[in-house]
């Protein structure tokens, strides 16, 4: 955005009279200007802004003023101009450019005394437009249309977020790293985008280059995409896993900004579980989130470039620090278990969970543990009992800690805490996520049924280590005891009314609770009133139904029992009544549309004084607070300094921007009013139909409680009526059925404050105990008998015995009569109230006799379903009703002609299932339909004064009734029996009154069942003890107020754009309370007009005015559709608070404001233009009807007041009607355009398929307007076609809704500025040279780099004479050219009932101007506006069309791999070109360099498809993206758009014009077009004559130009005057592709652009080649001559330091061509001599300094992967080991388009060397080049290391660098290392010292050496060998051992024996003597 401050000026000489100056100022064809003063020495102090968009400031930019006299009686009388260059804001953007006593310029280009002193500044923040200008509101209306026409979107505008899903987009592109921590690493990138990972390849080095992008598609809802993580980490992939990643970045969609895009942004790398690690290494990324119509920003830089402003992002996610969370579990309370279960509580912290000890079959379990989690990132916390769940609650790291950036200033936030506290758990059915909002708490997974609370505290800590996650509390338990004191608290609830509700059949009621106090099904807790008595649901007379309260209001009370939090609610309370002052002053702030309107700067006051006045009111002070948290202490003082600051910034605002500046301040106030530790569960009031919770409404605990501090300290709605909306649960009900309204008057509070407790102004509470008393008719007897499972006495259901013998009073309260009968007459309303008329029927039923006779049947009268009714006429009037008719037979029915309707009896019923209207013998049944309308009289009483009169009747209504109501239960009962009554019940009524001298409200002692158990009864004890019986509380209000509302309706319209643009058949519905109007029905319109005041008279409130004032209800206004079948359907529905008048002294018409019209999910989709006014009846307003008098009537309606009416004016609307386009439906079309009642028609197009355009163009329409552009209705255009037979039928409809860009002061110049062609163009085209200028060939390629910036690609000897524009958007989209559209505009034509998502028909070309006739009717006529135009003879025309396509940028990978083969097909009417063959493989940002020519019939075929196809082999191609250009706005445009503006006239050469005219005749044919005089050039070209003024060659060439074939000197002087009328010059166009898979979602984009050449205007220049360039081939020559100072890593055995040195090489990207020299060993001064010669060979392109290699990734691979990288050559040294890998000495890695200078010895080589910003002490930077131009070098390069986290010197190589071109390299060859052709120059072998290894020879040093060195080593290492060796034995002898143990140890140790018996030897025969001796040889010895 660039700044203009205008202060002052001077005008020398004085004028005389006094001048009334005004400055205006030029900026890229935008005219601003300042207001206008008076006198010679004008002082403005005004503030001009110009939005840049997409373009930013370039170094030819300027500003031009022209001061002017608005006073003189010449028109706009002028006094100098003067120009000011922009380039020192280019240079220093951050800088402000002062321009002090600026000398202006006269006619003659001359100096004059006249100055003006001014600012310039370029922001980037949003500012204003005008100081105390037009529009303090913000962007004008017409900005705004222009912006919503011509500009496209942008990431990086704001937009509310929608509750539905929607497309979202992530673009992940990784350049490079730099410096990236670690030795020999081989890193590759992983993103993570939402859980879903990509890869980049694998990379070698510390500085890799990747240049991959990454895409992942979203439909998601807005909010949670937004809460997505994008997570980057850089691996190294050469080791474990574990240990691979080197640092990580994160960072969320929403906080990438601006517009949610980081480009070319250096990512600072952490290691998130290494504590103080800092940054390891350095990442270059864009990432980009883009929504449906985003466009990605457009990166026109190289890939591979060094960025001049560097700044690091550092993740906030990734801290230096580990903190320690540490949460302390004490205990549970209340916890709602179905069955007898073991609690478990489960915390979960990103992902990882921790689990509390089991307690065992409890609901208040005790814990005391602490569970202790490691954070790095700020994400939501849940903590959840988990096993069959039974609640859930949510804590928000964001509410519990603050990073310090709420406060603008040294605040530094805290770290998480809470507590000690309680954590309301909840579950069960959830929440709709409409209605989440800002004031609930709670996330939205959480359900709606309390569950229980948890005390809980949460501390963080910030430690190097942790010793235990999990661990039990001792000490802390005592601490928290004081939190858990007990106080006892009241909740009284009134309800008013309950109004717009769907219809339910049974009686329903309401229930009221706080936790589990209150909830009737649960029996843990002591019974409460907290339900009202059931009520039917009675019909309103429109569509919705209400609740009969009438004067009759339930009230309920629950007591429950709370710990005291009062000291938290005070603050809470405090803020939100400021945030919530501060919105209704916004909203109401924002209803101001018009800036002129005299109410805006008062209400803007009051907002800033009533800010001011809440911001300084001080906080609850909670230093002193026993009870005080250390999360209250650190909220209380981060509000109390936001508070302080935002009171300053409120004094301090101007009138300027005013929404987005309060918004601002209302989204800081948002951000810290959350209060995380509010115990108190919310009060839930439930809606009960059948005994099941239908509907819920929540209310915050805090909004109602109370406080004796004052109402300030106080809930908002304590004590106040406020209005609920009834809300289905989640997947319950009907979702988008009509949502009921509930008026309640709620406190909440201490029971001791309750002593004097008032809710409302007026009414009596009374409290009755209830039985009914019930009878069946059994035999004609009426008595107990018949009545089945219902008990004598009961409840109003009939389920519970509840005899009156049983009732008891409850303490406190005392009976105050007997029993007495009561009928509850609102059972015993007419189902007809509220209706006018009633339709009245019965059946008379017949049936045949034996003699086939028709007779009467048994029951002779029914109802439709065949139950007895009374006759015909035995049926009565009601009172109160009329008969106009008599009875009828109906024969609009399937009957014979006497009505009848035939059947077969069917027992047991006897009534047939089938009804036919022919007679067969074989029917036994007919019946016939008797209908009469009955209707109401309109008497003196209402219908609703009837209704209340009849509900107010106390006790019987005459003497001898016993109060019997007849019926069944779940019916309607009534006072007079029916013939079909066979049940009767009566209510009876005890009164209760309270004792006397109660310390508490009286109601609040209403606890306890009134009821004993019924030992008896026919119930068992356990279901009469689930339902106790409780009293019922009323509050009776017997002085009805009478109101009168006035809703005055104006207008709506709709703001969904490409939706329903037209609204059917509108009305407005309005409905208040149970009351409700329509407005008339309008024809279709996009923007319906009513114009009609709706009067509701004689409105019953009950409750006092003073309340009524104080909190109205709701006046809620519905827009309807009706369509063709009548069907009516609901647009949306708006609701605010009428205004409210009790006294008519002061009573004036309230203004109309814009209201939001809301559809489902809150999302607002149109507005109403209308306001309300509530006025009480008085005796006054009864007699003059003052009100009602100003509301005019006409045709049957009240119209609105004259006072607020808009003021209509005569206006011409003048219309270009060019023509259609792609209407292939039409025949004979013409165009009607409608506006404010008034139509045109144009002529038929009769040949409409060879010329669409209309015959006759220039139309008028005159109508009435208003004057407030507000007010304006839109314009419709509708295309009729003429067919056969006179028919006409809409086949086209378009509507013009902001008509703002199209109004205009027809009696201004129309022509464009003149521009001062003075000093600025001598800054502009001078042009300079450079002293570092070479020739060298040149393209069109390097046009294009020189346009995007690539400040040091090589000066080119006369570039400045060819040049190009790229523009980053679509040429439409370019704000210089208004869309391409100031000849005429394009408006899509839609279907004559448009849906949804309707497809577009056709095309409207065409334009308006819009002005007012002057008031006075002798005044002349304005000029007419369209009276020159191309001429139309020439169209249709045949042209010759060229596109040129460049390239494609970041398109949508197709293919598993992430990439794409793209390939181009062009689509012209039925032309078709491009090839699959032509497809880039492999890549997703394609050079595709390639020119289409085609012709045309212009405007027959016009729109010109620019597809990308990706291709496949097997499978059909895949569709990339599309994009459309309409050629023939780019025909007709006065831009010259055809053909863009080339810089110079080169009649040869590269740079050769291509257009088909010279530029002197482009200029004739300009000045043609615009109406002016044609140029007049001298014979010699030296000068011309245009638009009144001589130009001079020599203006614009000081020096004759030294480029050759520039052209002659009349075509360069036209050329230069053509280049200020702001044509298009010669670009490239950026435009963005889109798909219909994913509509609006950018699929990439395509730099381009088109030419067109008319045939008759003769043949175009030659095209342009814009052919790819081709890489040259290069090899570089690398000779390592030798190393010093290299680390020596090894030690010999004489413990000499010493290395094995050799040395490797590749060039980046090329790592397969890996070099390496031989080894030089044993150094031991780290020097090593090679002579060695490395050659590498690469293909670069010296444009882009970029290398190009093309390879297959896999050997299966179709195509080769071509993949662009630098010129980087890396060296590596190592230390050669021969057992074990290899050692890493040290790395030197040489940018050989960027190098350093290389030193001459080894003592002036250091690390400063390879440092681009030099630090202290070396101020100076090292010199650096480029190998490609120096050719050769030699000299010295350091190496480096990383030693821990830092790089440090490892080494010294000297080489010799060289490139050779190829054919270079085949004059003079050269062989790898030191092989042959050894020359340029010859490598001899080193001289290395031969004694390296002369220890070796000798045996005796030898043994010395070792022993000296490794004795101990040698000792060990026997020991070993030994304890080896005895393992060994064991193993191998362990199995035999083991096996013999196990078969019988004793005998296994000796072969098996036979035992003989040796004392009995003489008896043993059998065993021979041989044997024994073998077997004890011992016995045989001697």
């Amino acid at each position: 955005m660039l700044r203009l401050v205008v202060e002052s000026a001077k005008i020398e000489p004085p004028l005389s009279p006094p001048p009334r100056p005004c400055l205006t100022v030029y900026f890229r064809d935008v005219k601003k200007r300042t207001r206008v003063t008076e006198g010679n020495h004008p002082t403005w102090n005004e503030t001009l802004i110009w939005h840049l968009w997409s373009r930013p400031l370039e170094n030819d930019s300027f500003l031009q003023l022209i001061l002017r006299d608005m006073g003189s009686k010449k028109k706009e009388r002028f006094i100098g101009l003067a120009t000011v260059l922009l380039k020192p804001l280019v240079k220093k953007p951050r800088e402000v450019l002062f321009v002090k006593d600026l000398n202006l310029l006269n006619h003659s280009m001359m100096p004059t005394d006249c100055t003006v002193t001014l600012q310039v500044a370029h922001v980037i923040h949003w500012d204003t437009q005008k100081t105390g200008g037009e529009d303090p509101l913000g962007m004008t209306t017409w900005e705004a249309a222009q912006q919503k026409l011509l500009v496209p979107s942008s990431a990086g505008m704001h937009r509310a977020l929608s509750s539905k899903p929607q497309h979202f987009q992530v673009q992940v592109k990784v350049f490079e790293a730099r410096q990236l921590m670690g030795n020999n690493i081989h890193p590759l990138v992983k993103v993570t985008i939402a859980g879903q990972q990509h890869h980049t390849r694998i990379k070698m080095g510390n500085n890799p280059f990747f240049n991959e992008i990454f895409f992942q598609n979203f439909h998601e809802v807005p909010a949670k995409f937004f809460d997505e993580i994008i997570l980057v980490q850089v691996l190294n992939s050469s080791v474990m896993r574990s240990k691979a990643e080197i640092g990580r970045f994160q960072v969320s969609p929403s906080s990438a900004s601006p517009g949610h895009t980081l480009l070319r942004k250096w990512l600072g790398l952490c290691q998130p579980n290494v504590p103080g690690s800092g940054v390891r290494g350095y990442l270059k990324v864009t990432i980009c989130a883009l929504g449906v119509g985003d466009q990605a920003l457009v990166d026109q830089k190289l890939l591979y470039r060094d960025d001049t402003d560097i700044e690091v992002f550092k993740s906030t996610a990734v801290p230096m620090a580990t903190a320690y969370l540490q949460l302390f579990i004490y205990c549970a309370e209340d916890l709602l278990m179905h069955k007898r279960a073991s609690p478990v509580l489960e915390v979960e912290l990103i992902g990882e969970k921790l689990r509390t000890k089991v307690q065992h079959q409890t609901d208040n379990p005790i814990w005391n543990q602490i569970l202790t989690f490691q954070i790095q990132c700020s994400l939501r916390s849940a903590t959840s009992n988990c096993q069959d769940e039974i609640g859930t609650a949510s804590l928000s790291l964001s509410h519990i800690s603050s990073t310090g950036e709420e406060i603008e200033g040294l605040y530094s936030g805290f770290l998480p805490c809470f507590g000690p506290s309680f954590l309301p758990l909840h579950g069960g059915p959830q929440a709709p996520s409409r209605i989440q909002e800002e004031s609930t708490p709670g996330a939205p997974g959480d359900g709606l049924s309390y569950r229980g609370r948890v005390l809980l505290e949460l501390i963080t800590q910030i430690k190097s280590h942790q010793d235990s996650m999990i661990k039990d509390l001792s000490q802390e338990v005592a601490r928290i005891e004081k939190h858990q004191n007990r106080q006892k608290y009241g909740l009284c609830v009134v309800f008013l009314s309950c109004t717009m509700m769907p219809n339910f059949k049974d009686f329903i009621q309401f229930e009221v609770s706080i936790g589990h106090y209150g909830n009737k099904m649960d029996l843990n807790y002591k019974p409460l009133v907290s339900t009202t008595q059931y009520s039917p649901v009675i019909y309103d007379g429109n569509i919705y139904h209400y609740i009969p309260w009438y004067n009759t209001k339930p009230v309920v009370a629950v007591t429950s029992s709370w710990e005291d939090v009062s000291f938290r609610m005070h603050g809470l309370n405090l803020l939100q009544f400021a945030r919530d002052r501060l919105k209704a002053n916004l909203d109401t702030l924002k209803s101001i549309r018009n800036p002129r309107d005299p109410a805006l700067l008062p209400q803007w006051e009051k907002l800033r004084r009533d800010f001011v006045k809440d911001c300084r009111r001080p906080l609850p002070c909670m230093t002193g607070q026993p009870k005080a948290t250390n999360l209250d202490r650190k909220r209380w003082q981060l509000r109390s300094l936001l508070l302080q600051e935002l009171a300053q910034r409120a004094k301090e605002a101007k009138p300027r921007d005013m929404v987005a500046t309060v918004e601002g301040w209302l989204r800081r106030l948002n951000a810290v009013l959350p209060e995380p530790q509010v115990s108190l569960p919310d009060v839930m009031i439930w809606l009960i139909a059948e005994e099941q919770r239908v509907a819920f409404a929540r209310v915050p605990a805090h909004t109602v409680i109370f406080s004796p501090e004052g109402p300030l300290y106080s809930g908002k709605f304590c004590g106040k009526i406020q209005t609920l909306l009834l809300q289905y649960p989640e997947g319950e009900g009907q979702q988008d059925g009509p949502l009921a309204h509930l008026r309640v008057c709620m406190w909440f509070g201490n029971i001791t404050d309750s002593k004097d407790l008032q809710l409302l102004r007026q009414g009596d509470m009374v409290v009755y105990a209830e039985t009914y008393e019930n009878q069946a008719k059994y035999k004609d007897q009426w008595g107990q008998q018949g009545l089945y499972h219902c008990p004598h006495f009961s409840d109003v259901m009939g389920h519970k015995a509840l005899p009156k013998s049983e009732f008891k009073e409850p303490p406190g309260w005392h009976w105050q009569d007997r029993w007495i009968v009561e009928p509850q007459r609102r059972f015993l309303l007419d189902i007809d109230v509220n209706k006018s008329q009633v339709l009245e029927e019965v059946y008379e039923n017949q049936e045949r006799n034996v003699t086939g006779t028709w007779v009467p049947s048994a029951t002779p009268n029914t109802d439709v379903n065949g139950q007895p009714v009374k006759a015909r006429d035995n049926v009565t009037c009601p009172q109160g009703w009329h008969f106009k008719k008599k009875w009828a037979v109906e024969l609009n029915r399937a009957v014979d002609s006497e009505g009848w309707e035939y059947g077969v009896g069917i027992p047991p019923s006897g009534l047939p299932r089938v009804w036919t209207s022919v007679e067969k013998n074989y029917h036994s049944r007919r019946r016939r339909h008797w209908v009469r309308m009955r209707f109401r009289n309109h008497g003196e009483l209402g219908r609703e004064e009837q209704t209340v009169s009849f509900l107010q009747m106390q006790g019987l209504a005459r003497e001898g009734e016993e109060g019997w109501e007849y019926g069944s239960l779940g019916s309607t009962f009534h006072l007079d029996p029916q013939p079909q009554s066979r049940f009767r019940r009566r209510c009876w009524h005890r009164r209760l009154a309270p004792n006397k001298n109660t310390e508490v409200a009286p109601i609040f002692l209403l606890e306890g069942s009134l009821v004993n158990p019924v030992r008896d009864s026919w119930q068992p004890a356990r279901e009469d003890q689930q339902l106790p019986n409780m009293p019922f509380i009323y509050c009776t209000l017997d002085k009805p107020c009478y109101y009168q509302l006035f809703c005055y309706i104006y207008q709506a319209r709709n703001l969904i754009p490409n939706q329903i643009l037209v609204f059917q058949e509108p009305f407005v519905r309005v409905v208040f309370l149970n009351y409700s109007q329509c407005t008339q029905h309008l024809p279709s319109s996009s923007a319906p007009t009513w114009a009609q005041t709706l009067i509701f008279q004689h409105l019953l409130l009950h409750e006092s005015p003073q309340d009524t004032q104080e909190s109205p209800p709701l006046v809620v206004l519905e827009l309807w559709q009706r369509d063709a079948q009548g069907k009516e359907s609901l647009w949306g529905r708006s609701m605010w608070p009428p205004v409210v008048w009790l006294d008519l002294r002061h009573w004036m018409l309230p203004p109309l404001r814009w209201h939001p019209l809301v559809k489902e999910l809150r999302e607002e989709a149109g507005e109403i233009l209308a306001a309300c006014e509530l006025i009480l009846e008085t005796e006054k307003l009864r007699e003059k009807h003052l009100p009602l008098l100003s509301v005019p009537w006409k045709d049957g309606i009240y119209m609105l007041p004259k006072s607020i009416q808009p003021t209509m004016r005569k206006t011409a609307i003048e219309i270009l009607a060019w023509g259609l386009r792609n209407m292939k439906q039409a025949r004979h079309p013409q165009l009607l355009v409608e506006c404010g009642g008034e139509s045109l028609r144009t002529e038929p197009i009769r040949d409409f398929p060879t010329n669409p355009n209309f015959p006759e163009s220039a139309l008028i329409l005159t109508v009435f307007m208003p004057k407030e552009e507000a007010y304006v209705q839109p314009l419709q255009l509708k295309v009729l076609d003429n067919q056969d037979f006179g028919r006409q039928t809409v086949v086209g409809h378009a509507s013009v809704d902001f008509l703002r860009p199209y109004f205009c002061d027809p009696w201004a110049d129309v022509r464009a500025p003149v521009p001062a062609l003075g000093w600025f163009f001598y800054q502009k085209f001078w042009f300079k040279s450079s002293k570092d200028e070479y020739e060298h060939d040149a393209d069109w390629w390097s046009k294009l780099f020189w346009a995007t910036g690539d400040d040091k690609s090589p000066k080119y000897k006369y570039q400045d004479y060819h040049t190009l524009k790229v523009y980053n958007c679509e040429l439409e989209a370019v704000p210089a050219f208004q869309g391409l559209q100031d000849f005429c505009q394009t408006f899509k034509l839609y279907q004559e009932e448009p849906k949804v998502d309707s497809p577009v028909v056709g095309e409207f070309k065409g334009l308006f101007r819009i002005y007012p006739f002057p008031e006075n009717p002798e005044a002349p006529k304005p000029p007419r506006q369209f009276l020159a135009w191309p001429e139309r003879e020439d169209l249709p025309q045949l042209c010759l069309v060229r596109v040129y396509v460049v390239r494609a940028i970041n398109l949508q990978p197709q293919d598993y791999n992430g990439l794409c083969d793209p390939y181009v097909i062009l689509k012209l009417g039925s032309t078709k070109l491009g090839s699959r063959d032509a497809y880039k493989p492999n890549t997703v940002d394609p050079i595709f360099g390639t020119m289409f020519e085609l012709t045309c019939t212009i405007p027959l075929e016009k729109d010109l498809q620019i597809q990308l196809l990706d291709f496949d082999l097997f499978s059909l191609d895949d569709e990339i993206g599309t994009t459309v250009i309409d050629l023939e706005n780019r025909l007709l445009s006065g831009f010259g758009a055809r053909c863009g503006l080339s810089k110079s006239y080169c009649q040869s050469g590269p740079f050769r014009w291509r257009d088909q005219m010279p530029p002197s005749y482009l200029l004739e044919r300009y000045a043609k077009r615009k109406g002016l005089p044609r140029p007049v050039f001298d014979p010699e070209g030296d000068s011309v004559l245009y638009r009144g003024k001589k130009f001079n060659l020599q203006n614009f060439e000081p020096k004759a130009p030294t480029a050759p074939d520039l052209g002659p000197k009349k075509e360069r002087l036209a050329l230069y005057i053509l280049h200020t009328q702001g044509l298009v010059p010669e670009h490239v166009e950026t435009r963005t592709l889109y798909s219909d898979s994913l509509p609006g979602m950018d699929q990439g984009k395509v730099q381009m652009w088109v030419d067109i050449f008319p045939q008759k205007l003769g043949p175009p220049g030659p095209p342009v080649k814009i052919s790819t360039r081709k890489p040259k081939r290069y090899e570089l020559r690398c000779i390592v001559w030798k190393t010093a100072h290299v680390d020596l890593v090894d030690e010999a055995l004489s413990r000499e330091k010493m290395s094995d040195i050799y040395v490797k090489g590749w060039l980046f990207g090329l790592e397969k061509n890996m070099q390496q020299t031989d080894v030089h060993y044993h150094s031991l001064t780290g020097e090593a001599i090679f002579n060695w010669r490395f050659i590498f060979t690469m293909d670069y392109l010296a444009a882009e300094r970029m290398c190009i290699e093309s390879q297959k990734d896999y050997v299966w691979s179709l195509d080769p992967t071509s993949t662009k990288f630098p010129a980087r050559l890396i060296i590596q040294i190592w230390d050669n080991d021969t057992f074990t890998s290899d050692d890493f000495l040290g790395v030197l890695e040489l940018d050989l388009s960027d190098m350093p200078r290389p030193a001459r010895h080894a003592k002036q080589c250091s690390l400063q060397m390879l440092d681009s910003e030099p630090k202290w002490p070396y101020f100076v930077p090292h010199e650096r080049f480029s190998l490609f131009k120096k050719k050769t070098v030699t000299g010295w390069w350091p190496c480096q290391v990383q030693e821990g986290d830092k790089q440090r010197l490892s080494g010294k190589v000297k080489m010799t660098l060289e490139v050779l071109l190829e054919k270079e390299a085949l004059a003079r060859p050269a062989g790898r290392g030191q092989s042959e052709p050894n020359q340029y120059p010859t490598l001899y072998p080193p001289l290395r010292a031969s004694s390296s290894f002369m220890w070796l020879r000798s045996p005796r040093y030898l043994c010395f050496g070792l022993c000296r060195r490794y004795r101990c080593k040698i000792l060990s290492f026997l020991a070993l060998l030994v304890v080896a060796f005895m393992l060994f034995k064991f193993i191998y002898s362990a199995p035999n051992y083991l096996a013999l143990n196990l078969i019988r140890p004793g005998l296994r140790m000796q072969p098996p024996i036979k035992i003989y018996n040796l004392i009995t030897w003489p008896t043993v025969s059998n065993v021979p003597s041989q044997r024994l001796g073998d077997i004890f040889p011992e016995l045989l010895a001697p």
